[in-house]
């Protein structure tokens, strides 16, 4: 009879070896061209969007394991981890570390996972307000670790700019409408809960609490008792999504009405077109490709506007890094974080409250050379400091000095 594979020794090279677990997901991509640059060995094991057979799985995950011999797993927001614990058991079978890097909020994404512990496990979170209560889940490995640019892929590749994208101030972003609807309708909540929704969802926005789920059971106690009778953990996880993303929506909504004596252009999803219908002065474009298009939008609107979702309430988005990467302007609100990131003022323009969005607006659209000179400053800090090298050069010596 054959013996199974044993574990094999790790972290003895000078680079590790990587298996990419990845479910087409954007950031994906960046982690693999970053492994590239850096001389890394790595495998990347796309399960696609289906679901797969278990026993499939079991034998791919097998597979790729003893014949590439990693020295970790990494994934991105736990994509291509299964509920069910089946991948912790094979990676404790062959004593392979996972490292997964949290580019969302992780409380809305693990509560419906199994077995969270069966491995050994660093978490690696984008924002750091979520280091102590994850460490409180029961995650001993913790560690902060913002997003970055590409500037090797945010690169303009247009001759001619595109005239429909000139705009004195544009916002890229998602209404969060159908996200909300969604949401809402995976939870099934009863009417008193739906009622009691938007009421709930404003006030968490507007409070400092990190977990909106939290929130409703210490805020709005005659609530908990619906809130808990949802049941099973997807749909208890499907509201508190539900209601931060319903604050998204209220917070950037009233945040986009503030520079609509601007004549902003606006891209995103047809949720826009709902919500701001009546008003006028704005323009609506559809979604641009993230890649193929944002390159040669960014530099051709004076300000980028940037209202932050409310799943993070002290951590910078993607747009804080890829504006200046690409070598353009942005205005964006406040956060605790990015103080650590950049130099305020002089590398990072930013408002503490929606009212004061009018009358920046009013500052940086008259001065160009302001909007230059932050700009340039900007994404010098960035290819210094923050490229998707630098997060894989850290996440690599983390794991190393955790595991080896």
């Amino acid at each position: 009879m054959q013996s199974s594979p044993s574990p094999w020794p790790k972290f003895h090279r000078a680079t590790p070896r990587i298996l990419l677990l990845t479910s087409q997901y954007f950031l994906t991509g960046e982690l693999r061209a970053a492994c590239e640059r850096l001389g890394v060995e790595h495998q990347v094991m796309d399960f696609g969007t289906r679901e797969m057979d278990l026993d499939a799985f079991v034998s791919r995950m097998v597979t790729a394991l003893t014949a590439f011999r990693p020295d970790f797993v990494l994934t991105v927001n736990h994509l291509g981890v299964d509920r069910e614990g089946v991948l912790a058991a094979l990676l404790h079978r062959f004593d392979v570390p996972l490292a997964s890097w949290f580019v969302d909020n992780p409380h809305l994404i693990l509560g419906t996972y199994q077995n969270l512990h069966g491995m050994r496990t660093a978490i690696f979170t984008w924002d750091a307000d979520n280091i102590d209560s994850l460490k409180t889940m029961g995650f001993t490995n913790v560690h902060h670790l913002p997003l970055a640019a590409d500037p090797t892929r945010l690169v303009p590749h247009r001759t001619k700019p595109v005239a429909a994208w000139r705009a004195p101030i544009s916002f890229v972003g998602n209404s969060m409408l159908g996200k909300t609807l969604k949401r809402l309708e995976a939870s099934n909540p009863p009417p008193r809960l739906v009622e009691a929704g938007i009421m709930v969802a404003r006030a968490f926005g507007e409070s400092d609490e990190r977990c909106s789920g939290r929130f409703l059971a210490r805020h709005f106690p005659e609530l908990r008792e619906d809130f808990e009778g949802l049941g099973s953990p997807e749909r208890i996880q499907a509201f508190e999504t539900f209601l931060t993303w319903q604050a998204t929506l209220l917070y950037r909504l009233d945040c986009v009405l503030r520079i609509l004596d601007h004549a902003p252009l606006i891209v995103g999803d047809p949720g826009w077109k709902q919500l701001l219908a009546g008003r006028k002065g704005w323009r609506y474009h559809p979604e641009l490709s993230y890649y193929d298009d944002l390159p040669d939008f960014y530099p051709q609107s004076d300000i980028n506007f940037n209202c932050t979702s409310q799943q993070m309430k002290g951590a910078v988005n993607q747009r804080v890094f890829d504006v200046p990467c690409c070598g353009a302007f942005l205005l964006t609100d406040y956060r605790r974080q990015m103080e650590e990131l950049f130099e305020p003022g002089s590398e990072v323009i930013f408002y503490n409250h929606p009212d004061e969005i009018p009358g920046l607006v009013d500052i940086y659209r008259n001065d160009p050379d302001k909007r230059r000179r932050v700009a340039q400053a900007a994404r010098r800090r960035v290819l210094a400091e923050h490229t998707y090298d630098h997060r894989m050069a850290r996440l690599m010596a983390i794991m190393r000095d955790t595991f080896a």
